[in-house]
Protein backbone atom coordinates (compact mmCIF):
# COMPACT_ATOMS: atom_id res chain seq x y z
CA UNK A 1 0.00 0.00 0.00
CA UNK A 2 1.18 3.45 -0.88
CA UNK A 3 2.18 6.33 1.34
CA UNK A 4 -0.53 8.01 0.02
CA UNK A 5 -3.29 5.59 0.07
CA UNK A 6 -2.10 4.84 3.71
CA UNK A 7 -2.50 8.66 4.98
CA UNK A 8 -6.13 8.08 3.47
CA UNK A 9 -6.80 5.29 5.62
CA UNK A 10 -5.40 6.53 8.74
CA UNK A 11 -6.99 9.80 8.11
CA UNK A 12 -9.96 7.96 7.87
CA UNK A 13 -9.52 5.86 11.13
CA UNK A 14 -8.66 9.25 12.51
CA UNK A 15 -11.98 10.90 12.13
CA UNK A 16 -14.52 8.18 12.64
CA UNK A 17 -13.15 6.56 15.66
CA UNK A 18 -14.88 3.12 16.89
CA UNK A 19 -16.18 2.18 13.42
CA UNK A 20 -14.08 -0.86 12.83
CA UNK A 21 -16.63 -2.06 9.71
CA UNK A 22 -15.77 1.14 7.56
CA UNK A 23 -12.16 1.11 7.92
CA UNK A 24 -12.22 -2.48 6.66
CA UNK A 25 -14.10 -1.50 3.68
CA UNK A 26 -11.97 1.19 2.63
CA UNK A 27 -9.05 -0.43 3.06
CA UNK A 28 -10.22 -3.50 0.98
CA UNK A 29 -10.48 -0.89 -1.49
CA UNK A 30 -7.82 1.02 -1.17
CA UNK A 31 -5.61 -1.35 -1.46
CA UNK A 32 -6.86 -2.40 -4.84
CA UNK A 33 -6.34 1.58 -6.03
CA UNK A 34 -2.65 2.09 -5.60
CA UNK A 35 -2.75 0.25 -9.16
CA UNK A 36 -4.94 2.85 -10.59
CA UNK A 37 -3.70 5.98 -8.80
CA UNK A 38 0.11 4.96 -9.95
CA UNK A 39 -1.46 5.74 -13.98
CA UNK A 40 -3.62 8.07 -13.20
CA UNK A 41 -2.59 10.87 -11.10
CA UNK A 42 -5.32 13.17 -12.07
CA UNK A 43 -7.45 11.11 -9.73
CA UNK A 44 -5.35 12.15 -6.81
CA UNK A 45 -4.84 15.76 -7.76
CA UNK A 46 -8.35 16.16 -7.68
CA UNK A 47 -8.87 14.35 -4.39
CA UNK A 48 -11.44 11.86 -5.76
CA UNK A 49 -10.37 9.54 -3.67
CA UNK A 50 -10.78 11.30 -0.34
CA UNK A 51 -14.19 12.86 -1.59
CA UNK A 52 -15.51 9.39 -1.98
CA UNK A 53 -14.59 8.18 1.39
CA UNK A 54 -16.44 11.05 2.76
CA UNK A 55 -20.82 10.54 2.89
CA UNK A 56 -22.40 13.42 0.86
CA UNK A 57 -24.55 13.79 3.65
CA UNK A 58 -25.10 11.52 6.60
CA UNK A 59 -29.21 11.91 8.66
CA UNK A 60 -29.52 10.89 11.68
CA UNK A 61 -32.83 10.92 13.63
CA UNK A 62 -35.07 10.30 16.82
CA UNK A 63 -37.91 7.67 15.95
CA UNK A 64 -40.74 7.83 18.52
CA UNK A 65 -43.38 5.28 18.67
CA UNK A 66 -45.96 2.91 20.97
CA UNK A 67 -46.23 -0.50 21.57
CA UNK A 68 -49.33 -2.30 21.77
CA UNK A 69 -49.45 -1.84 25.74
CA UNK A 70 -49.44 1.68 25.35
CA UNK A 71 -45.99 2.22 26.31
CA UNK A 72 -43.45 4.57 24.58
CA UNK A 73 -40.16 3.57 22.59
CA UNK A 74 -37.56 6.03 21.50
CA UNK A 75 -35.18 4.21 18.12
CA UNK A 76 -32.35 5.82 16.03
CA UNK A 77 -32.86 6.58 12.56
CA UNK A 78 -30.40 6.91 9.64
CA UNK A 79 -29.94 7.49 6.08
CA UNK A 80 -26.44 7.95 4.33
CA UNK A 81 -26.02 9.28 1.06
CA UNK A 82 -22.68 8.33 0.14
CA UNK A 83 -22.22 9.19 -3.18
CA UNK A 84 -25.04 10.58 -6.46
CA UNK A 85 -22.31 11.03 -9.26
CA UNK A 86 -24.23 8.23 -11.69
CA UNK A 87 -27.38 9.00 -10.57
CA UNK A 88 -29.93 9.10 -7.19
CA UNK A 89 -28.57 7.49 -3.98
CA UNK A 90 -30.12 3.81 -3.98
CA UNK A 91 -29.71 1.16 -1.22
CA UNK A 92 -31.51 -0.38 1.35
CA UNK A 93 -32.82 0.31 4.89
CA UNK A 94 -32.05 -2.04 7.94
CA UNK A 95 -34.00 -2.57 10.84
CA UNK A 96 -31.66 -4.40 13.57
CA UNK A 97 -30.34 -3.93 16.87
CA UNK A 98 -27.01 -4.40 15.64
CA UNK A 99 -27.02 -1.16 13.35
CA UNK A 100 -24.50 1.72 13.57
CA UNK A 101 -23.37 4.87 12.51
CA UNK A 102 -20.56 2.48 11.28
CA UNK A 103 -22.17 -0.19 9.95
CA UNK A 104 -24.48 1.88 7.97
CA UNK A 105 -21.09 3.77 6.15
CA UNK A 106 -19.80 0.61 5.66
CA UNK A 107 -22.28 -0.50 3.59
CA UNK A 108 -22.84 2.69 1.86
CA UNK A 109 -19.42 3.45 0.95
CA UNK A 110 -19.88 -0.58 -1.04
CA UNK A 111 -23.16 0.29 -2.55
CA UNK A 112 -21.38 2.99 -4.27
CA UNK A 113 -19.21 0.77 -5.99
CA UNK A 114 -21.73 -2.08 -6.43
CA UNK A 115 -24.13 -0.01 -8.31
CA UNK A 116 -21.35 0.99 -10.65
CA UNK A 117 -20.90 -2.27 -11.56
CA UNK A 118 -24.50 -2.86 -12.56
CA UNK A 119 -24.15 -0.17 -14.98
CA UNK A 120 -27.09 0.98 -13.94
CA UNK A 121 -27.31 5.06 -13.31
CA UNK A 122 -27.86 4.97 -9.53
CA UNK A 123 -25.63 6.48 -6.70
CA UNK A 124 -25.05 4.61 -3.36
CA UNK A 125 -26.98 4.68 -0.03
CA UNK A 126 -27.70 3.19 3.04
CA UNK A 127 -29.88 3.65 5.63
CA UNK A 128 -31.93 1.75 9.02
CA UNK A 129 -32.67 2.01 12.57
CA UNK A 130 -31.88 -0.21 15.59
CA UNK A 131 -35.28 -1.21 16.07
CA UNK A 132 -35.51 -4.99 16.04
CA UNK A 133 -39.03 -6.02 14.29
CA UNK A 134 -38.58 -9.57 15.88
CA UNK A 135 -41.31 -10.31 17.95
CA UNK A 136 -43.39 -6.91 17.12
CA UNK A 137 -46.82 -7.15 16.14
CA UNK A 138 -47.87 -6.07 12.76
CA UNK A 139 -49.38 -2.83 14.48
CA UNK A 140 -46.01 -1.78 16.11
CA UNK A 141 -44.25 -2.82 13.37
CA UNK A 142 -46.64 -0.07 11.19
CA UNK A 143 -46.35 2.77 14.19
CA UNK A 144 -42.84 2.32 14.05
CA UNK A 145 -42.51 2.71 9.63
CA UNK A 146 -45.00 5.66 9.84
CA UNK A 147 -42.33 7.54 12.52
CA UNK A 148 -39.54 6.68 10.64
CA UNK A 149 -40.59 7.56 7.53
CA UNK A 150 -42.35 10.44 9.27
CA UNK A 151 -38.65 11.97 8.85
CA UNK A 152 -37.30 10.65 6.14
CA UNK A 153 -39.89 11.37 4.02
CA UNK A 154 -38.01 14.84 3.22
CA UNK A 155 -34.85 13.47 2.37
CA UNK A 156 -35.52 10.86 -0.58
CA UNK A 157 -38.06 11.19 -4.06
CA UNK A 158 -37.61 9.17 -7.29
CA UNK A 159 -34.93 11.55 -8.34
CA UNK A 160 -33.47 12.00 -5.35
CA UNK A 161 -32.78 8.87 -2.89
CA UNK A 162 -34.60 5.34 -3.72
CA UNK A 163 -34.62 3.15 -0.46
CA UNK A 164 -34.93 -0.44 -0.56
CA UNK A 165 -35.39 -3.49 1.90
CA UNK A 166 -32.63 -4.96 3.49
CA UNK A 167 -32.33 -6.85 6.90
CA UNK A 168 -35.08 -6.85 9.08
CA UNK A 169 -36.96 -4.78 6.14
CA UNK A 170 -39.15 -6.67 3.69
CA UNK A 171 -42.27 -6.52 2.05
CA UNK A 172 -44.67 -5.98 5.08
CA UNK A 173 -42.63 -3.27 6.12
CA UNK A 174 -42.22 -2.10 2.29
CA UNK A 175 -45.73 -1.26 2.47
CA UNK A 176 -45.65 0.30 5.24
CA UNK A 177 -42.88 2.81 4.37
CA UNK A 178 -44.65 3.59 1.27
CA UNK A 179 -47.94 4.17 2.82
CA UNK A 180 -46.75 6.83 4.96
CA UNK A 181 -44.98 8.55 2.07
CA UNK A 182 -47.99 8.62 0.19
CA UNK A 183 -49.48 10.09 2.65
CA UNK A 184 -47.35 13.10 3.30
CA UNK A 185 -46.03 14.03 -0.06
CA UNK A 186 -49.74 13.08 -2.05
CA UNK A 187 -48.00 11.20 -4.85
CA UNK A 188 -47.21 7.92 -6.21
CA UNK A 189 -44.06 7.58 -7.24
CA UNK A 190 -41.65 4.98 -6.89
CA UNK A 191 -39.61 6.17 -4.06
CA UNK A 192 -39.04 2.52 -2.52
CA UNK A 193 -38.09 -0.74 -3.79
CA UNK A 194 -39.24 -3.97 -3.27
CA UNK A 195 -42.96 -3.20 -3.44
CA UNK A 196 -45.70 -5.21 -3.22
CA UNK A 197 -45.99 -6.99 -6.90
CA UNK A 198 -50.45 -5.40 -7.02
CA UNK A 199 -48.83 -1.80 -6.60
CA UNK A 200 -45.89 -1.43 -8.75
CA UNK A 201 -43.07 -4.10 -7.39
CA UNK A 202 -41.29 -6.21 -10.03
CA UNK A 203 -41.53 -10.02 -10.25
CA UNK A 204 -38.01 -11.60 -8.72
CA UNK A 205 -37.06 -8.97 -6.17
CA UNK A 206 -37.15 -11.09 -3.27
CA UNK A 207 -34.85 -13.70 -4.82
CA UNK A 208 -32.76 -11.21 -6.53
CA UNK A 209 -29.98 -11.23 -4.80
CA UNK A 210 -29.34 -15.44 -4.38
CA UNK A 211 -30.38 -15.54 -8.39
CA UNK A 212 -27.58 -12.72 -9.00
CA UNK A 213 -24.59 -14.72 -6.50
CA UNK A 214 -25.38 -17.81 -8.30
CA UNK A 215 -25.27 -16.51 -11.91
CA UNK A 216 -21.95 -14.59 -11.28
CA UNK A 217 -20.71 -18.24 -9.48
CA UNK A 218 -21.83 -19.79 -12.57
CA UNK A 219 -19.93 -17.72 -15.06
CA UNK A 220 -16.56 -18.39 -12.13
CA UNK A 221 -16.75 -21.55 -12.65
CA UNK A 222 -17.09 -21.73 -16.38
CA UNK A 223 -13.60 -19.98 -16.17
CA UNK A 224 -12.26 -23.48 -14.81
CA UNK A 225 -14.09 -25.16 -17.89
CA UNK A 226 -16.61 -26.45 -15.39
CA UNK A 227 -20.61 -26.05 -13.99
CA UNK A 228 -22.29 -26.16 -11.26
CA UNK A 229 -23.74 -29.64 -12.56
CA UNK A 230 -22.96 -31.92 -9.56
CA UNK A 231 -21.36 -29.61 -6.82
CA UNK A 232 -21.81 -29.44 -3.55
CA UNK A 233 -22.58 -26.09 -2.25
CA UNK A 234 -22.19 -24.72 1.60
CA UNK A 235 -24.77 -21.75 1.81
CA UNK A 236 -25.19 -19.60 5.20
CA UNK A 237 -27.85 -17.47 6.59
CA UNK A 238 -31.58 -18.38 5.34
CA UNK A 239 -33.03 -15.35 4.67
CA UNK A 240 -34.19 -13.92 1.00
CA UNK A 241 -30.50 -14.30 0.02
CA UNK A 242 -30.31 -17.97 0.61
CA UNK A 243 -33.45 -18.79 -0.54
CA UNK A 244 -33.08 -17.10 -3.69
CA UNK A 245 -29.34 -18.97 -3.78
CA UNK A 246 -31.03 -22.41 -3.16
CA UNK A 247 -33.31 -22.59 -5.55
CA UNK A 248 -30.68 -20.99 -8.33
CA UNK A 249 -28.27 -23.99 -7.05
CA UNK A 250 -30.59 -26.70 -7.63
CA UNK A 251 -31.78 -25.52 -10.72
CA UNK A 252 -28.50 -26.04 -12.30
CA UNK A 253 -27.62 -28.75 -10.52
CA UNK A 254 -25.86 -28.02 -7.74
CA UNK A 255 -26.48 -29.73 -4.18
CA UNK A 256 -26.85 -27.18 -1.76
CA UNK A 257 -26.25 -28.68 2.00
CA UNK A 258 -25.95 -25.79 4.27
CA UNK A 259 -28.29 -23.39 6.04
CA UNK A 260 -27.25 -21.28 8.91
CA UNK A 261 -28.53 -18.79 11.79
CA UNK A 262 -27.75 -17.44 14.72
CA UNK A 263 -27.87 -20.52 17.15
CA UNK A 264 -25.53 -22.58 14.35
CA UNK A 265 -25.92 -24.26 11.02
CA UNK A 266 -27.48 -27.80 9.72
CA UNK A 267 -25.95 -30.02 7.34
CA UNK A 268 -28.75 -32.26 4.92
CA UNK A 269 -26.35 -34.74 2.80
CA UNK A 270 -29.42 -35.14 1.05
CA UNK A 271 -29.33 -31.66 -0.40
CA UNK A 272 -32.00 -28.56 0.07
CA UNK A 273 -34.86 -28.96 -2.20
CA UNK A 274 -38.44 -29.45 -2.75
CA UNK A 275 -40.48 -28.74 0.34
CA UNK A 276 -37.08 -28.25 2.45
CA UNK A 277 -36.54 -24.78 0.02
CA UNK A 278 -40.11 -24.19 1.14
CA UNK A 279 -40.10 -24.76 4.82
CA UNK A 280 -37.12 -21.66 4.39
CA UNK A 281 -40.47 -19.47 4.36
CA UNK A 282 -41.76 -20.83 7.39
CA UNK A 283 -38.32 -20.08 9.75
CA UNK A 284 -38.48 -16.45 7.72
CA UNK A 285 -41.70 -16.06 9.03
CA UNK A 286 -41.08 -17.74 12.76
CA UNK A 287 -39.79 -14.49 13.92
CA UNK A 288 -37.55 -17.72 15.84
CA UNK A 289 -34.57 -16.70 14.17
CA UNK A 290 -33.06 -20.26 14.67
CA UNK A 291 -32.29 -23.16 11.40
CA UNK A 292 -32.48 -25.83 14.62
CA UNK A 293 -35.94 -26.22 13.90
CA UNK A 294 -34.96 -27.56 10.32
CA UNK A 295 -32.53 -30.31 11.53
CA UNK A 296 -36.49 -32.08 14.01
CA UNK A 297 -38.51 -31.32 10.69
CA UNK A 298 -36.16 -33.09 8.28
CA UNK A 299 -34.11 -35.01 10.33
CA UNK A 300 -30.84 -32.86 9.42
CA UNK A 301 -27.56 -32.26 11.28
CA UNK A 302 -27.59 -29.21 13.86
CA UNK A 303 -24.05 -27.80 14.72
CA UNK A 304 -24.83 -25.78 17.47
CA UNK A 305 -22.85 -22.09 17.69
CA UNK A 306 -20.78 -23.31 14.63
CA UNK A 307 -20.74 -22.04 11.07
CA UNK A 308 -21.09 -24.06 7.77
CA UNK A 309 -17.54 -23.81 6.89
CA UNK A 310 -15.96 -26.69 8.18
CA UNK A 311 -18.16 -29.11 5.80
CA UNK A 312 -16.07 -30.33 2.95
CA UNK A 313 -17.83 -28.54 -0.47
CA UNK A 314 -17.30 -27.59 -4.14
CA UNK A 315 -18.61 -24.19 -3.34
CA UNK A 316 -19.19 -21.66 -0.65
CA UNK A 317 -21.79 -19.02 -0.95
CA UNK A 318 -22.02 -16.84 2.61
CA UNK A 319 -25.34 -15.09 2.42
CA UNK A 320 -25.95 -13.97 6.47
CA UNK A 321 -23.46 -11.25 7.36
CA UNK A 322 -20.92 -9.17 7.08
CA UNK A 323 -17.27 -10.86 8.67
CA UNK A 324 -18.88 -14.52 8.92
CA UNK A 325 -15.72 -16.36 7.50
CA UNK A 326 -12.45 -15.50 9.31
CA UNK A 327 -9.36 -16.17 8.47
CA UNK A 328 -9.40 -19.98 10.32
CA UNK A 329 -12.57 -20.20 8.37
CA UNK A 330 -11.03 -19.36 4.93
CA UNK A 331 -8.43 -21.50 6.09
CA UNK A 332 -10.66 -24.71 6.19
CA UNK A 333 -12.12 -24.16 3.63
CA UNK A 334 -8.84 -23.98 1.44
CA UNK A 335 -8.22 -27.63 2.93
CA UNK A 336 -11.16 -28.83 1.99
CA UNK A 337 -11.18 -28.72 -1.43
CA UNK A 338 -13.51 -25.52 -2.22
CA UNK A 339 -12.89 -23.93 -5.55
CA UNK A 340 -14.78 -21.35 -5.69
CA UNK A 341 -16.09 -18.45 -2.54
CA UNK A 342 -18.72 -16.31 -3.98
CA UNK A 343 -20.36 -13.58 -1.63
CA UNK A 344 -23.91 -13.53 -1.11
CA UNK A 345 -23.92 -11.01 1.59
CA UNK A 346 -22.29 -7.39 1.97
CA UNK A 347 -18.30 -8.11 3.26
CA UNK A 348 -18.86 -11.54 4.70
CA UNK A 349 -14.87 -12.31 4.32
CA UNK A 350 -12.57 -10.24 6.36
CA UNK A 351 -9.52 -9.05 4.98
CA UNK A 352 -7.32 -11.94 6.35
CA UNK A 353 -9.42 -14.46 5.15
CA UNK A 354 -9.71 -12.87 1.11
CA UNK A 355 -6.02 -12.78 1.38
CA UNK A 356 -6.27 -16.65 2.47
CA UNK A 357 -8.41 -17.27 -0.68
CA UNK A 358 -6.17 -15.14 -2.95
CA UNK A 359 -3.05 -16.92 -1.88
CA UNK A 360 -4.84 -20.48 -2.52
CA UNK A 361 -5.31 -18.77 -5.62
CA UNK A 362 -9.21 -20.57 -5.67
CA UNK A 363 -12.07 -18.00 -7.10
CA UNK A 364 -13.18 -15.71 -4.96
CA UNK A 365 -15.92 -13.04 -5.66
CA UNK A 366 -16.05 -9.78 -3.62
CA UNK A 367 -20.46 -9.42 -2.27
CA UNK A 368 -19.48 -5.94 -4.45
CA UNK A 369 -19.52 -7.57 -7.67
CA UNK A 370 -21.64 -11.50 -6.82
CA UNK A 371 -24.25 -9.99 -4.74
CA UNK A 372 -25.50 -6.87 -6.55
CA UNK A 373 -28.13 -8.81 -8.02
CA UNK A 374 -30.85 -7.55 -5.61
CA UNK A 375 -29.68 -3.86 -6.37
CA UNK A 376 -30.04 -4.21 -10.01
CA UNK A 377 -33.18 -5.71 -10.10
CA UNK A 378 -34.53 -2.96 -7.76
CA UNK A 379 -32.72 -0.43 -10.81
CA UNK A 380 -35.22 -2.84 -12.69
CA UNK A 381 -37.82 -1.76 -11.03
CA UNK A 382 -37.58 1.70 -11.01
CA UNK A 383 -37.39 1.33 -14.59
CA UNK A 384 -40.67 -0.49 -14.66
CA UNK A 385 -42.38 1.94 -12.06
CA UNK A 386 -40.85 5.27 -14.86
CA UNK A 387 -42.41 3.30 -17.47
CA UNK A 388 -45.98 2.84 -15.51
CA UNK A 389 -45.09 -1.19 -17.13
CA UNK A 390 -44.07 -4.37 -15.48
CA UNK A 391 -42.16 -6.65 -16.82
CA UNK A 392 -43.29 -10.99 -16.99
CA UNK A 393 -40.59 -12.82 -14.29
CA UNK A 394 -38.91 -14.46 -17.69
CA UNK A 395 -38.04 -10.97 -18.93
CA UNK A 396 -36.97 -9.51 -15.33
CA UNK A 397 -34.51 -12.58 -15.08
CA UNK A 398 -33.36 -12.50 -17.99
CA UNK A 399 -32.18 -8.99 -17.86
CA UNK A 400 -31.17 -9.67 -14.27
CA UNK A 401 -28.61 -12.58 -15.71
CA UNK A 402 -27.22 -10.58 -18.37
CA UNK A 403 -26.19 -7.75 -15.76
CA UNK A 404 -24.70 -10.06 -13.65
CA UNK A 405 -22.61 -11.43 -16.63
CA UNK A 406 -21.83 -8.65 -17.42
CA UNK A 407 -20.70 -7.36 -14.12
CA UNK A 408 -18.50 -10.80 -14.21
CA UNK A 409 -16.86 -9.87 -17.29
CA UNK A 410 -16.13 -6.26 -15.97
CA UNK A 411 -14.11 -7.84 -13.36
CA UNK A 412 -12.14 -9.91 -15.35
CA UNK A 413 -11.31 -7.94 -18.14
CA UNK A 414 -10.26 -4.63 -15.58
CA UNK A 415 -8.27 -7.34 -13.35
CA UNK A 416 -6.22 -7.84 -16.70
CA UNK A 417 -5.87 -4.44 -17.72
CA UNK A 418 -4.29 -3.69 -14.42
CA UNK A 419 -1.99 -6.29 -14.20
CA UNK A 420 -3.61 -8.81 -11.54
CA UNK A 421 -5.38 -11.29 -13.89
CA UNK A 422 -8.03 -13.38 -12.20
CA UNK A 423 -8.70 -11.02 -9.47
CA UNK A 424 -11.65 -10.67 -8.98
CA UNK A 425 -11.12 -8.21 -6.13
CA UNK A 426 -9.12 -5.85 -7.48
CA UNK A 427 -11.33 -5.90 -10.74
CA UNK A 428 -14.32 -4.75 -8.94
CA UNK A 429 -12.96 -2.41 -6.99
CA UNK A 430 -10.89 -0.99 -9.93
CA UNK A 431 -13.88 -0.84 -12.69
CA UNK A 432 -16.59 0.71 -9.56
CA UNK A 433 -14.25 3.43 -8.56
CA UNK A 434 -13.30 4.27 -12.08
CA UNK A 435 -16.95 5.18 -13.13
CA UNK A 436 -17.41 6.77 -9.96
CA UNK A 437 -14.20 9.28 -10.40
CA UNK A 438 -15.08 10.42 -13.98
CA UNK A 439 -18.58 10.92 -13.40
CA UNK A 440 -17.01 13.14 -10.43
CA UNK A 441 -14.51 14.72 -12.49
CA UNK A 442 -17.17 15.81 -15.29
CA UNK A 443 -19.23 17.15 -12.42
CA UNK A 444 -16.15 19.14 -10.90
CA UNK A 445 -15.66 20.20 -6.87
CA UNK A 446 -19.06 19.12 -5.42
Amino acid sequence: MSNYVQAILADVKAKNPSEPEFHQAIQEVTESLDLVLERHPEYRYAKILERMVEPERVIMFRVPWMDDQGEIHINRGFRIEMNSAIGPYKGGLRFHPSVTLGILKFLAFEQVFKNSLTTLPMGGGKGGSDFNPKGKSDNEIMRFCQSFMTELFRHIGPNTDVPAGDIGVGGREIGFLFGQYKRLKNEFTGVLTGKGLNWGGSLIRPEATGFGVVYFAEEMLKTKGTTFDGKTVAVSGFGNVAWGAVQKVNELGGKVVTLSGPDGFIYDKDGIKGEKVDYMLKLRSSNKDIVEDYAKEFGAEFYEDKKPWEIKVDVALPCATQNEILEDDAKKLVENGCMCVCEGANMPTTIEGYKIFTEAKILYAPGKASNAGGVATSGLEMSQNSMRLPWSRDEVDKRLHEIMSRIHLTCIETSDRFGTPGNYVNGANIAGFLKVADAMMDQGLV
